[in-house]
């Protein structure tokens, strides 16, 4: 499986001299050029040489063939299928993008899969995850794993073959789909499993003994792969230690259930006892008798089947029925938490935590967790950092509930080297400093030209931040040849970065005109690609998981749950909130990242972001519309002024002006680029009306199609 944080490190590429450094820049009409140029094709394009490719799923850059492999070899893994990288392979340095040959050239879709004949005449189509929400999406059919890599999926449903399964798959013969009594789906009859390399690490779901002989396979259920003699010599009535009164029959439910003793769903086979209405899953009815594995913990589990209740050592949580107990040690566990992994990089954490059954401490202080807030008992199970001073604590259950959110790491040093080659990942190349060592002349990755550091703007013009879109304040870097400026941390911003949303790397781009997917506002200036899927603004990626806000009294967290409303805007929530812990308040994204004051006309004074109002009913200054007063909105104290964010704000306050725009829902034939302000009040082409402020105009100058950005109904 590909490791998401490792740095690429091609030989040919790693020295570049000042020349390509300037060449690699992207400057304000190369930009354009790339927008007029975003649609890419069904099919990849390939150059004529055939060294450059353009694939569908990495529209940013071209890809570039490399051809044979150097004497360090190529230190990354394919994002098509996974593996370690080899040559040929086509890559994006820019990006940290590889692929090899075979899987950039996989076709786009195939007409059918053996493993799934219901709907072969739909065929499947290649794609990659994950996508907004992907949870509906089974893992593979074969492998049954869910990876951050190429896989088809039948255009009729949600089954899943990956691109390494599917190209291997293809050459061996399956034997013909047979139906079983006690499984609602067709199985895969597998005679030989030791041929197929992917199936030798997995374990029969009812004996957990490897898959040596002869299996079978349901393509529609991710967990169920077992041997064919577990499932012919299965008893349909059994005695079991966890319900001793009565005997248990064998039933099967297409609908999911309740298993007493793991206490979690499941649908399929199970026993029952229709008189005291207990229900067991098969697999908890034949759990391993000892669980060892010397990775997660020094000495073996032994199986405890006993109908008490116990409080598990590892998670700290409740458990029942089955339990596993380590001796040496005196500990109980759940049978799932015999193999938590030691030690996880969570996102939401800078250094690996590690899993402890209890903690020692000389402190007496409440230790909460750090996702839930809920107080972490230091007597059970938690992941806890390591790092001196650092007294970051979480639940086990709350720091695995989503998968995409850490990854499991083998030593310690692992990671330490992964963090160490993600922090040299510069987007400036120091030209002069200062006595201080302060970088006073750079150039930067996204701009032609060398910037300058000043400490003060020597008067008072508005101007914008070109990487994050707010007014320039103290310390920026500035360009003497255009209009160009940055914050000094906006140009400080590293190209590859770890952001706490996903266990992965996030790739810092510039684009002229994109939505934010957090924020939801059209932008120009630096955002981060997260997983090849997300676009996040460079003020959104400044926002930390765990935050204090000037607008609530509490610190609020990330909670990836929430689905209820914002209380500074009113809006619905969909894709999670920062809330509080303490009280019933949460912020999304976009109130969050509001600047906290701004300048219009309607006042000669900045107007400041308030929180609250007293007022029982509250009127817009600028649109003379009803203001709720329990939301958010911009005031000033001296003249008793208040308005709405987006009246005050405008509907683009974060795009550049020249910003092109590539995609739009109406019939003119041109790029259109957007401007705050126009001359000579021309009449909209849409309404008819004069135009005076925030306006759309053709990008060809002999086009006199211009629109006010109300009337023009776009997307990007």
């Amino acid at each position: 499986m590909k490791n998401e944080n490792e740095s690429v490190s091609v030989s040919e590429n790693e020295n570049k001299s000042e020349n390509e450094f300037e060449n690699e820049s992207v400057s304000e009409g190369e930009s354009e050029s790339e927008i007029e140029n975003d649609s890419v094709s069904e099919n990849e394009s390939v150059s004529e040489n055939g060294n450059e490719i353009q694939h569908p799923f990495h529209e940013e850059h071209p890809l570039v063939l490399v051809a044979e492999q150097s004497n360090e070899g190529l230190k990354a893994h394919c994002d098509g299928c996974g593996e370690l990288l080899s040559a040929p392979c086509f890559t994006c340095i820019r990006c940290n993008y590889h692929l090899h040959k075979q899987c950039a050239e996989a076709p786009l879709e195939i007409p059918n899969h053996p493993l799934h004949p219901k709907h072969s005449s739909k065929g499947f189509f290649l794609r990659q995850r994950p996508y907004f929400d992907d949870r509906e999406v089974y893992g593979c059919a074969l492998c049954k794993e869910k990876c951050n890599m190429f896989f088809y999926e039948c255009f009729s449903c949600y089954f899943s073959i990956d691109i390494k399964c599917a190209q291997l798959s293809s050459s061996f013969k399956f034997s013909q789909l047979s139906k079983h009594d006690i499984h609602q789906h067709p199985l895969t009859f597998i005679e030989s499993p030791m041929a197929i390399d992917v199936l030798k690490r997995l374990n029969c779901c009812w004996c957990h003994e490897p898959l040596t002989d002869a299996i079978y396979l349901c393509p529609d259920c991710p967990s169920f792969i077992i041997h064919k003699k577990c499932l012919d010599e299965l008893p349909t009535k059994i005695d079991h230690l966890t319900h001793r009164l009565h005997p248990l029959i064998l039933n099967r439910s297409d609908s999911d259930y309740l298993c007493n003793p793991c206490q979690k769903q499941h649908s399929g086979p199970f026993y029952s006892c229709s008189l005291c209405h207990f229900s067991i899953n098969v697999e908890c009815a034949w759990p391993r008798s000892t669980v060892e594995d010397r990775n997660c913990h020094q000495h073996p589990f032994t199986l405890l089947s006993r109908q008490d209740s116990f409080n598990c050592d590892a998670c700290g949580t409740e458990g029942n029925y089955i339990s596993y107990i380590c001796s040496t040690c005196s500990l109980m566990v759940h049978k799932d938490c015999t193999s938590l992994p030691r030690i996880i990089k969570f996102s939401r954490h800078d250094h690996c935590i590690f899993h402890k059954h209890f903690l020692q401490t000389r402190e007496l202080t409440r230790h909460d967790c750090k996702i839930c807030f809920n107080e972490v008992k230091l007597d059970r199970g938690s992941y806890s950092c390591r790092k001196p001073g650092c007294n970051y604590v979480v639940h086990v259950n709350c720091v695995l509930e989503d998968e995409r959110l850490y990854k499991v790491i083998e030593e310690e040093k692992q990671w330490e080297e992964l963090e160490e080659k993600s922090m040299q990942s510069s987007i400036i190349r120091v030209i002069e400093v200062n006595e201080a060592g302060e970088a006073t002349k750079i150039q930067h990755f996204n701009h032609q030209h060398c910037l300058v550091l000043i400490y003060k703007m020597e008067e008072e013009i508005d101007r914008k931040c070109d990487g994050c879109m707010l007014p320039i304040s103290n310390i920026f870097y500035y360009c003497s040849e255009c209009p160009f400026f940055l914050h000094k941390t906006c140009a400080e911003l590293p190209r590859i970065k770890q952001h706490w949303f996903r266990q992965s790397n996030a790739t810092l781009n510039f684009n002229s005109f994109k939505q934010c997917d957090f924020c939801y506002r059209d932008c120009s200036g630096f955002f981060y690609k997260i997983e090849k899927i997300w676009n996040m603004c460079s003020r959104c990626a400044k926002v930390a998981d765990f935050i204090e806000c000037e607008g609530h009294q509490h610190f609020l967290f990330f909670d990836f749950k929430y689905r209820e409303k914002c209380n500074g805007c009113g809006a619905d929530i969909y894709r999670g909130a920062f809330r509080c812990g303490k009280c019933r308040f949460a912020l999304d994204f976009g109130c969050l990242t509001l600047p906290h004051s701004a300048l219009h006309k309607i006042d000669e004074h900045k107007l400041k972001l308030t929180y609250h109002d007293d007022k029982e009913q509250s009127y817009c200054d600028i649109c003379e519309q009803y203001r709720d007063p329990s939301l958010w909105y911009y005031s000033c104290s001296i003249c008793d002024t208040s308005a709405h964010p987006e009246c005050v704000l405008g509907q683009f306050p974060f795009l550049k002006d020249g910003s092109t725009v590539a995609f739009y829902k109406h019939s003119h034939g041109h790029h259109l680029k957007f401007f705050r302000k126009v001359e000579g009040f021309p009449e909209c082409s849409k309404c008819d009306k004069f135009c005076q402020e925030e306006i759309f105009k053709c990008k060809e100058s002999t086009c006199n199609y211009i629109a006010h950005c109300k009337c023009l109904d776009f997307y990007i």
